[in-house]
C-alpha cells in the first residue's frame, strides 16, 4: 500500500475519480503443452496467485504505469501509445490499451498500479495475467461490455502484435475464464471449451519454480513454432486437408511422418500429436477420478517435451525426475513454455511436507541453489475486487490525502 500511496496522483489531476481494483490469476497448464498454437487441446486452470491492478482516471491524457515488482514508472500520452523496449513490463498493458483503441475507444488518462504475487519469468503466465486484468479493467471503466472470450483474444493480440511474442490463446483464455476447483478443456482451434471439475480429495497441487530465469521473448519458443509450421507445410503436400498438426491422431501421423524431411521436424510433430491425444483423453480420466492414471499421463507429457520437443533443459528435467522419486508424488511435469520456469506436481496431501523436503534437498544438491514451492488452489478467472478491497484502499487514501474516496 505504501507504493500505492506514493504513486497516487495529486487531487487536482485525479479529481473525484475513485480507485477501482481488478484481479486476474496466473494459470498452470495441467497437460497439453505447445499444442495451443498447433490447433490442439489444452487443459489449463486458473490459480489463486495473480495480479491486481489499482486504476484511477486522470483529468489529463497521461497514462502512468507502475508496478510493485519494478522500480520503473512509465508515462505515455494515451493518444501516443507505442512499443518501446525500454518500457519493459509496461508494454503488456500498453498493448492492451492499443487493442481498445483499435476498436474505436477513447482511452482517458489513467494511473495504473500493478501488484502481483506470481514469480516473474516462471511460466505461470504473469504476462497474460497483466494483459487480461488490464483488459477487464478497461472493459468495465469504458463500459465496453465485451465478453470474456473477446478480452482473451484482445490480450493475445496485444502480446502477439505489440510485444512480439507469438503465444497461443491458452494463457489468456484460462486467465479470463477460469473457475475455482475446475480446469478448462479448450479446443484452441474452435475455442470450444468445457470446465472440468478438479475436486480431488486428498491431493494437493504443488508448483515448483526452478528459479532459472527464462525470458519468453528471448527463448526458443518462436523457433519451435516455426518448426511446427514447417512440419505442417511438408505434410500438407501429401495431405492437403490438414489444417493443423493436431488434426492428426497417432495412427494417421504414423502413415505420413516419413514425408517430413528431417528427424527434428518428425520429433516436433510427434510431440504435438501425442500430447494433443493426452489432453483430450485427460478430460474423461479426471471425470472418472482416475488420478493415478492422470499422473502417469503428466509424466509421459514431460518425457515427450524433453525428448521430442526439447524445451525442458537440465533444471526442469532434474526437478521432474527428483519429484517422481519423492514421497507421495502422483505425477509431475514441466508447465509453460519451458527453458526454465516451473513444474506442476500432484502430491498426496499427507505427503506434501516430506515431498517438499526431499525435492528441495535433492534439487539443491544437483543444481546448486534451491527451488521455490507454491501450494496453491485452482481459482476463478479475472474479476473486479474493488468492494473486497475497498476498506484497505479507503484507509490508505484517507491516511495520505485525508479523504477523497
Amino acid at each position: 500500500m505504501q507504493t500505492f500511496l506514493a504513486f497516487s496522483p495529486e487531487p487536482d489531476i485525479a479529481g473525484d475519480s475513485p480507485v477501482r481494483v481488478f484481479f486476474a490469476p496466473g494459470r498452470v497448464n495441467l497437460i497439453g503443452e505447445h499444442t495451443d498454437y498447433n490447433g490442439g487441446h489444452v487443459l489449463p486452470a486458473a490459480l489463486t496467485l495473480g495480479t491486481w491492478v489499482f486504476a484511477r482516471v486522470r483529468r489529463d491524457k497521461l497514462v502512468r504505469i507502475a508496478s510493485t515488482s519494478f522500480s520503473q514508472v512509465v508515462e505515455v500520452a494515451s493518444d501516443e501509445i507505442h512499443y518501446s523496449a525500454q518500457d519493459d513490463y509496461a508494454n503488456y498493458p500498453k498493448g492492451v490499451l492499443r487493442e481498445f483503441q483499435k476498436l474505436g475507444f477513447d482511452i482517458p488518462g489513467l494511473d495504473l498500479l500493478y501488484v502481483g504475487n506470481l514469480p516473474s519469468g516462471a511460466g505461470l503466465s504473469s504476462s497474460a495475467s497483466i494483459e487480461v486484468v488490464t483488459a477487464s479493467m478497461l472493459n468495465e471503466m469504458l463500459g465496453a461490455d465485451l465478453a470474456p472470450e473477446r478480452l482473451a483474444l484482445m490480450s493475445q493480440a496485444a502480446e502477439n502484435q505489440f510485444v512480439g511474442v507469438n503465444c497461443g490463446i491458452m494463457d489468456q483464455f484460462a486467465v479470463a475464464l477460469g473457475k475455482a476447483n475446475h480446469a478448462i478443456s479448450l479446443n484452441c482451434d474452435t475455442l470450444d471449451y468445457q470446465r472440468v471439475p478438479m475436486q480431488i480429495a486428498g491431493v494437493r497441487l504443488v508448483i515448483i519454480n526452478t528459479n532459472k530465469r527464462r525470458g519468453l521473448a528471448d527463448s526458443k519458443y518462436n523457433e519451435r513454432r516455426g518448426e511446427c509450421e514447417q512440419a505442417l507445410c511438408q505434410m500438407q503436400r501429401v495431405r492437403p486437408g490438414i489444417r493443423h498438426l493436431a488434426d492428426l491422431d497417432e495412427a494417421e501421423f504414423a502413415t505420413i511422418e516419413a514425408t517430413l524431411q528431417s528427424e527434428v521436424l518428425r520429433k516436433r510433430a510427434r510431440h504435438v500429436v501425442t500430447e494433443n491425444q493426452r489432453a483430450k483423453q485427460a478430460v474423461d480420466v479426471l471425470r472418472r477420478n482416475e488420478i493415478a492414471l492422470f499422473g502417469q499421463m503428466m509424466n509421459a507429457s514431460h518425457v515427450s517435451l524433453r525428448d521430442d520437443y526439447e524445451v525442458t533443459g537440465f533444471e526442469l528435467d532434474t526437478l521432474a525426475e527428483v519429484a517422481w522419486r519423492a514421497p507421495g508424488c502422483i505425477g509431475a511435469r514441466m508447465t509453460g513454455a519451458g527453458f526454465g520456469g516451473c513444474t506442476v506436481n500432484l502430491v498426496q496431501a499427507d505427503c506434501v511436507e516430506a515431498f517438499i523436503v526431499e525435492v528441495r534437498a535433492e534439487y539443491t544438491k544437483i543444481i546448486g541453489y534451491e527451488p521455490s514451492f507454491y501450494i496453491t488452489d485452482l481459482g476463478d478467472g479475472v474479476k473486479e475486487v474493488t468492494r473486497e478491497m475497498e476498506r484497505d484502499v479507503r484507509a490508505a487514501v484517507d491516511k495520505r490525502w485525508g479523504g477523497g474516496l
